[in-house]
């Protein structure tokens, strides 16, 4: 007997979601708050909600450990991190020493390619209207211009810092349409293409500065994106 599944059947098979997707949709449920810091989950039941395999779940929650989104504890349920004041003042900081080199580095090398991928990810900013999809494009858009810098190690360092932030963001208690991130990306993309770093450099800063003043409100009253 054939042991292998006829075409027929297989194209009756639901998909299961690739890593990266289910990935993106998880981190996306977080930032929406619909996985909050206080529910009850476990590897399983998360599979379950995604329609995905339970190993392809336990290598995201791990991929999310280690960005410090989730919490992983053994004999312990995972849960998600929340960060106070000091957690999200010490991300920033050093976010702030990175990006801003980074951004000195991508104006020097930036191509036509890069700029094309920035404008890409600006304009789904600018219609995203779900907002945990619009903190992930957010972020996405300082992981790209932090690759064209062209500087691996710094760019990682990054990599570990942005996703901690778009936490900040999410966890704040309004909505984020106080303030439209995707035009202070575009203008930084536009000095970026220029080969203007002084301006793009003030552009980050003042970018992340409005970060700071919002994220570091003890109340917490304002969201933005970041």
């Amino acid at each position: 007997m054939n042991r292998f599944a006829s075409p027929q059947t297989l194209a009756t098979l639901p998909v299961r979601p690739s890593v990266d997707d289910l990935y993106s949709r998880v981190l996306e449920a977080i930032f929406e708050q619909r996985i909050h810091s206080a529910s009850r989950f476990t590897e399983e039941s998360l599979a379950q909600m995604f329609g995905a395999r339970r190993s392809d779940m336990r290598d995201v929650l791990m991929r999310l450990s280690h960005q410090h989104i989730i919490l992983l504890r053994a004999n312990h349920r995972p849960r998600v991190a929340e960060l106070d004041a000091e957690q999200t003042r010490q991300t920033l900081h050093a976010r702030r020493l990175a990006e801003v080199m980074l951004v000195r580095l991508a104006g020097q090398r930036a191509s036509a390619q890069d700029l094309k991928c920035l404008r890409t990810l600006v304009e789904n900013e600018r219609q995203c209207a779900e907002r945990g999809r619009a903190i992930r494009l957010s972020g996405e858009f300082h992981l790209q211009l932090a690759q064209m810098a062209g500087n691996a190690p710094l760019a990682h360092f990054l990599e570990s810092l942005v996703p901690l932030t778009s936490l900040a963001i999410a966890q704040c208690e309004e909505q984020m349409h106080s303030c439209c991130a995707w035009q202070d990306h575009l203008a930084i993309v536009d000095a970026v293409e220029r080969g203007n770093t002084a301006t793009a450099t003030m552009l980050i800063n003042r970018h992340l500065d409005h970060l700071e003043q919002t994220l570091l409100n003890t109340t917490r009253e304002h969201c933005v994106a970041g």
